[in-house]
């Protein structure tokens, strides 16, 4: 069994205990009766022509072990909004990444940005509950969802509470999948999530594949100004960047240097 179908069991887990009738039910009420959404997708295409930035927090990972165990939500993500974050993202899966709702909860109420759930969301009972804990946004990976109408019935779902909804591929035949079922928002990440090996380089090559009204997002193998340069001009509009930003003695520095410009490749093959 590889790290993803590890992590997928006991996220059917989880999901099990979401389901019980008065959890549920809780969860789509505090749902519904939240406020609206901090808009996200729309501040990933900067008006300066800038990489815009996702920065996240999370404290572990299966592949790396402890990155940050002692951080401090709140004043890592006021850094990160110091130093020109677009948003952040929060790992919130606890046995695999160390993460938790209530580092979600503090990270947001500390700052203006809006907040992408980093999770691995299988069933429509983890989109309210996506909602009910505050965040602005979810993750929808698209090895980890096999079926195409559960996918599409996911996307439904989170555009009906005002969620943006980042659909998550690995491979060219991935990020076709995410196209035809009517992604807006699409990651290209490159890390493996079966082997966790990385390769930058086919993220690179996948940016040709998505067309220039699609708001692009390359995620994870970030870490310095040269890598977002090359995927700045490959034509992301974004990156998300994790391990490079929590391991940083400046975060917000290092967010600074990595909102490189101008985003010029997509918007050329769009002219």
């Amino acid at each position: 069994m590889n790290v993803l179908d590890r992590i997928l069991a006991a996220k059917r887990d989880e999901v099990t205990i979401l389901h019980r009738p008065q959890t549920a039910s809780l969860l789509r009420d505090r749902a519904l009766a939240a406020p609206r959404p901090r808009p996200f997708a729309a501040g990933l295409r900067d008006p300066d022509g800038r990489l815009a930035v996702i920065a996240e927090l999370k404290r572990r990972s299966p592949s790396k072990g402890v990155l940050a165990a002692d951080l401090d939500p709140a004043a890592w993500a006021a850094a990160y909004e110091a130093g020109g974050a677009a948003a952040l993202s929060v790992l919130t899966d606890g046995p695999f990444f160390g993460g938790s709702v209530q580092d979600l909860t503090r990270a947001r109420g500390a700052v203006g940005l809006p907040v992408l759930r980093k999770d691995f969301v299988i069933d429509a009972v983890q989109v309210y509950e996506t909602r009910a804990i505050g965040a602005d946004a979810l993750l929808l990976i698209l090895a980890a969802l096999g079926d195409d109408a559960l996918v599409a019935d996911l996307l439904a779902l989170g555009a009906e509470l005002g969620l943006g909804v980042l659909v998550e591929a690995h491979t060219p035949g991935e990020v076709e999948r995410a196209l035809r079922l009517g992604a807006t928002l699409v990651g290209v990440n490159a890390r493996d999530l079966t082997t966790f090996r990385e390769d930058l380089d086919g993220v690179v090559r996948a940016a040709a594949a998505i067309p220039p009204e699609v708001v692009a997002v390359a995620e994870s193998a970030v870490r310095t100004p040269d890598d977002a340069r090359r995927l700045a001009d490959a034509g992301y509009d974004a990156v998300l960047v994790g391990e490079a930003l929590v391991r940083s003695d400046d975060p917000a520095g290092l967010v600074s240097r990595l909102r490189v410009g101008p985003v010029d490749g997509r918007r050329r093959r769009g002219a």
